[in-house]
């Protein structure tokens, strides 16, 4: 017979069990409809999980304003830019590899737009380890997950002020770990690194200053309980 104790747990760790069943659901009947709207505004799509679905490694308030509102504001910005510039491409991923030629709107917002998208995606309350074509992948690039968490970590790190951590999948099928500044990102034709978006991380500071304040490297060491190593893997397999 369980005690009161045993039954608070099985029913918690039940609790968890669905979230991240929902959450799964979620991210797959979404994933077709973020980067490639129907219509001529883009949109902000759902967070695939509720905003206090990741603590204690990712707080609910942070999500709620970096979701709302700082997303939001990319997608809002990125319409105008495109309404304003008389803009007809409605492929995201298209506007972003030829990026150089639009307005710096575009660049900047488009970009916020895209990386932020992807990022909710790659995020996953209780994931589970790391499994699959990606980490045969990982071990026979970097050696070991160990070693390849250290050098994105250290990519992360050493972004200086905004930016972001990428695990890129090059044309040449290699792994390759780079980082971008601001809101660009390894789809567009001036960046730093190119290459398929595999896994990213957010190192702008309003995503992790309420809770972690100026200590980047504990939220980095966070992230990783938080990866959704399943939509790691479909980012890599290109499906």
């Amino acid at each position: 017979m369980k005690t009161p104790n045993n039954r608070r747990e099985f029913i918690r760790k039940s609790g968890l069990i669905t979230l991240g069943a929902i959450a799964a659901s979620k991210l797959n009947a979404s994933a077709s409809k973020l980067f490639e709207p129907n219509t001529n505004q883009f949109t902000l799509p759902e967070l695939p999980y509720p905003y206090e679905a990741l603590e204690p490694h990712i707080d609910k308030l942070t999500m709620q304003i970096h979701h709302d509102k700082h997303h939001k504001a990319y997608v809002d910005k990125l319409n105008e830019a495109i309404t304003s510039n008389k803009i007809t491409e409605k492929s995201l991923e298209k506007l972003l590899q030829q990026v150089s030629t639009y307005p710096a709107a575009i660049r900047n917002n488009g970009g916020g737009h895209y990386n932020h998208s992807m990022f909710w995606k790659l995020l996953q309350p209780n994931p589970g380890n790391p499994d699959g074509v990606v980490m045969d992948a990982i071990v026979a690039t970097f050696g070991s997950i160990d070693e390849f968490k250290k050098k994105f970590s250290d990519a992360a790190k050493s972004r200086f002020g905004s930016g972001w951590a990428w695990l890129v999948k090059t044309a040449d099928g290699k792994l390759a770990i780079c980082s971008t500044p601001n809101q660009d990102n390894p789809l567009m034709d001036i960046a730093e690194c190119k290459g398929s978006p595999v896994l990213c991380l957010d190192v702008w500071e309003h995503a992790y200053y309420l809770k972690y304040q100026n200590l980047r490297a504990d939220y980095i060491n966070a992230y990783w309980n938080v990866v959704n190593w399943g939509e790691v893997n479909r980012l890599y397999a290109g499906k």
